[in-house]
């Protein structure tokens, strides 16, 4: 059953994203939620876990999962270097596929 604070919260989410308006919003979607956006923000996974009041890591890696842009944002940061001693420099496949992340 969804709390009145949830619904709350949703039809004020509505307002700027209509397709939220439909889907069922729980204290567990909002941690969830809040939990990716601090990751996404560059929180460490740490503080996450203590805002979250976990004590496992383990625990909170199920609320801070690591989407796509982050692992590209990730690889983003990083060059890939120039090294043709490499065998695997010699899979153009794989180059190209690393060049296009």
């Amino acid at each position: 059953m969804e709390s009145t604070l949830c619904q709350a919260l949703r039809a004020q989410a509505a307002r700027r994203v209509s397709s939220i308006g439909t889907k069922r919003v729980s204290p567990h979607v909002i941690r969830h939620t809040t939990a990716v956006h601090l990751l996404r923000a560059g929180v460490d996974i740490n503080t996450i876990r203590a805002w979250l009041g976990h004590v496992s890591l383990d625990t909170t890696s199920i609320y801070a999962e690591v989407d796509l842009a982050m692992k590209a944002k990730a690889l983003a940061e990083f060059s890939i270097p120039d090294d043709s001693r490499r065998h695997w420099r010699k899979e153009p496949g794989l180059m190209a596929f690393l060049r296009s992340l």
